[in-house]
């Protein structure tokens, strides 16, 4: 990202009163430190600082608590959900899918907060924009299902992130296949074309489409990419790469941004 847009962007918005910035819940993943002492709930940086410091927004974290919050009530006081990417994947009970082995990393606090606040949100008409994992809670949430490992399918790149120790971010997050989109379509007429370059650092990925989505962007390999929930009265959207990555140097995930603090920004104003 440009360094020197990134600071006018965030001088911008930080004399911005409190009262005027859409309210954006951020759900956590429950995480080990390092030290094995204790544990925490957080969201990579990277979004938190997309959202407040480039679009203006005041981002507020969700704890990864079973059974502790009301997502109606909740929903009620966001202005927008935004759905991260994270470590551990979503647990096939929750879509009837093979139990996963037991090595696999879980995050079972976040699965159950992440899907009933998607309910919870689309219901109440909050707007939503999923990032990596977020397509697939999303997914799963209004009863889709995924895939355990796209490498291991015939014909399908690999998509998760680069393997080994110290390996730069700019590798980690670099443009490393297209995604196709519809001539006409929104995704299109955002990005401007109907084929762009996009990041990928995911393992798992949309298998059965919820009925109550409608794909908009494809891999050139035919993962989907791309979601959004059909006749849209607000944002509700979901994409396989990491957007938050660098949204002004990459025209569609700038738009998608921009669309979607938009639809929190109205919704805020009549809330």
């Amino acid at each position: 990202m440009d360094a020197k847009l990134e600071k006018e962007q965030s001088v911008k918005f930080a004399s911005a009163p409190a009262a005027d910035k859409p309210v954006i819940g951020v759900p956590c993943s429950l995480m080990d430190m390092p030290s094995g002492r204790m544990k925490v709930h957080g969201a990579a940086e990277r979004y938190i600082e997309v959202l407040a410091k480039l679009y203006g927004c005041m981002p507020i974290q969700i704890p990864a608590i079973v059974d502790c919050i009301n997502y109606d009530d909740l929903a009620a006081r966001l202005d927008g959900l935004m759905l991260t990417g994270g470590r551990a994947n979503v647990e096939p009970y929750h879509f009837g899918g093979t139990p996963f082995p037991p090595d696999e990393p879980i995050d079972p606090g976040r699965d159950a907060v992440v899907i009933g606040m998607i309910r919870a949100c689309v219901a109440a008409e909050v707007p939503i924009f999923g990032s990596c994992r977020g397509i697939q809670e999303m997914n799963v949430a209004l009863g889709g299902s995924l895939h355990y490992r796209v490498h291991m399918m015939d014909g399908k790149l690999d998509h998760r992130m680069p393997r080994g120790e110290n390996i730069p971010r700019e590798e980690i997050f670099k443009l490393r296949h297209g995604i196709e989109m519809e001539e006409g379509s929104s995704f299109a007429e955002m990005a401007g074309a109907t084929e762009v370059m996009v990041n990928s650092l995911h393992g798992q990925a949309v298998d059965r489409l919820a009925s109550d989505l409608e794909v908009t962007a494809i891999s050139t390999d035919g993962i989907i990419e791309g979601v959004r929930l059909k006749n849209d009265t607000t944002f509700t959207v979901g994409v396989q790469w990491h957007a938050e990555v660098d949204p002004h140097g990459h025209q569609l995930s700038g738009r998608l941004y921009e669309e979607f603090v938009a639809a929190a920004t109205k919704r805020s104003g009549s809330r």
